[in-house]
């Protein structure tokens, strides 16, 4: 006879408590994705390494400009030709100046009221040496006529202020003139104009007030030609 007390051998799964399958069995977790790989841009690098670069050039610049720096006298205001220089129209200030470059300083500011503008000045221009002068135009005893010439009616040397001239008749297009009817007049170049897009130039020429008239008459009929004289002095 058997016992009573003998297992029975009953299905693999027989004789197991609930809750057995999670002691044994680890759970598995779920799979997390792998962060994407990032990708390397030559270019971008470069681009950054470049403006890095520039920022450190363009500082460098700034630096050497300031170190550059000097107080000088600019014009305040616009101020025509001739106009008499007064303190209220000019002012000091400081700025980066090429050393190549001659500028009025600021300690000259005070000799140069009373005296004229040399040429047309406009605000906040730098004044050089050459911008104002203690002499009048015209001068005593003097006019300045204005010519408009084209090629051939003004030497190919580029005039400046302060150049002699003379200034000649010319037949024009009506024939040839004889010697003894030339005319020529001195004159003293005031002012050259910018040529247009003919080629035209207008020149400003300080002439013997007694002569302008007649100066002006030949320039109005077109009927003049410049010469350069000698600059040796």
């Amino acid at each position: 006879m058997k016992s009573l007390r003998e297992k029975p051998t009953g299905a693999s799964g027989a004789g197991k408590q609930p809750g057995d399958a999670a002691t044994t069995t680890a759970a598995v977790p779920p799979a997390v994705a792998s962060p994407p790989r990032p990708r390397r841009r030559p270019m971008l690098i470069l681009a950054s390494v470049a403006m890095v670069l520039a920022g450190m050039v363009g500082s460098a610049l700034a630096y050497s400009s300031l170190g550059n720096a000097q107080s000088v006298v600019v014009a305040r205001v616009d101020v025509a030709r001739g106009t008499v220089i007064t303190s209220d129209v000019l002012q000091v200030a400081r700025v980066g100046v090429d050393p190549a470059l001659q500028v009025v300083p600021a300690s000259s500011l005070d000799s140069l009221v009373g005296q004229r503008a040399a040429v047309d000045l406009k605000a906040g221009q730098l004044l050089v040496p050459q911008a104002v002068s203690g002499d009048v135009f015209p001068h005593h005893g003097t006019s300045v006529v204005g010519l408009t010439l084209g090629p051939g009616q003004i030497p190919g040397t580029p005039l400046q202020v302060g150049d002699q001239v003379r200034i000649a008749s010319t037949p024009g297009a009506q024939g040839d003139v004889h010697a003894d009817q030339i005319k020529v007049f001195t004159g003293l170049v005031v002012e050259v104009g910018t040529a247009d897009t003919s080629g035209n130039v207008t020149v400003s020429v300080e002439v013997p007030a007694d002569q302008a008239p007649e100066v002006a008459v030949w320039s109005a009929s077109g009927r003049v030609a410049m010469l350069l004289e000698s600059r040796e002095a």
